[in-house]
């Protein structure tokens, strides 16, 4: 399977989602497109499935004992995936696919709202530790939390040093806390 991934991923970043072939991700696998194809129908197929299996545990953090740190350690496992230069192109090249093939967009949708239901957690622990309202916006604190570094890293280029992590953190919980009232 990893081989089977690494090939699909690197097929992805090298031509993007349009000039993707199951023949080729084989080719580059190393394994014969009948395998993938016994798995995997079409490259929808394919891509929502090794998405979801590597995607998820980006955003799962163990709670570290406040708002800011555990938003700082999300952040963290955010960048770390971002910096990787072909996670970039492929995410880059997915948000502008998934609207030009509907298809591709109902096989992402639901992983993309379970990746959005782990943010939950967090949220669901800053509340027990009553350092945010339950009547907190989810869906505003999940675009909150991945936006800004998505938009620094893939977007325009930018970096993020420690501190700018820590202090992305400080500024999200304020927002978290200010969207309360």
């Amino acid at each position: 399977m990893p081989c089977r991934r690494s090939g699909f991923f690197e097929e992805w970043a090298r031509t993007g989602y349009t000039g993707l072939s199951l023949e080729r991700v084989a080719q580059t696998a190393g394994v014969g497109k009948a395998a993938l194809y016994r798995r995997w129908p079409d490259k929808v197929s394919m891509a929502s499935d090794l998405l979801s299996q590597v995607g998820l545990t980006m955003t799962d953090v163990e709670e570290r004992g406040s708002l800011e740190a555990d938003l700082q350690a999300v952040l963290l496992a955010i960048r770390r995936v971002l910096r990787h230069p072909k996670v970039r192109r492929i995410l880059t090249d997915l948000h502008a696919e998934i609207e030009r093939t509907p298809a591709l967009e109902t096989a992402i949708r639901p992983f993309q709202r379970a990746r959005r239901e782990r943010i939950d957690g967090l949220i669901d622990r800053a509340i027990k530790r009553r350092e945010l309202s339950p009547l907190v916006d989810r869906e505003m604190a999940a675009d909150l939390i991945a936006a800004p570094l998505y938009w620094r890293l893939a977007v325009v280029g930018g970096r993020s040093d420690r501190d700018y992590i820590k202090r992305l953190a400080r500024v999200i919980g304020a927002a978290l806390r200010a969207g309360e009232l």
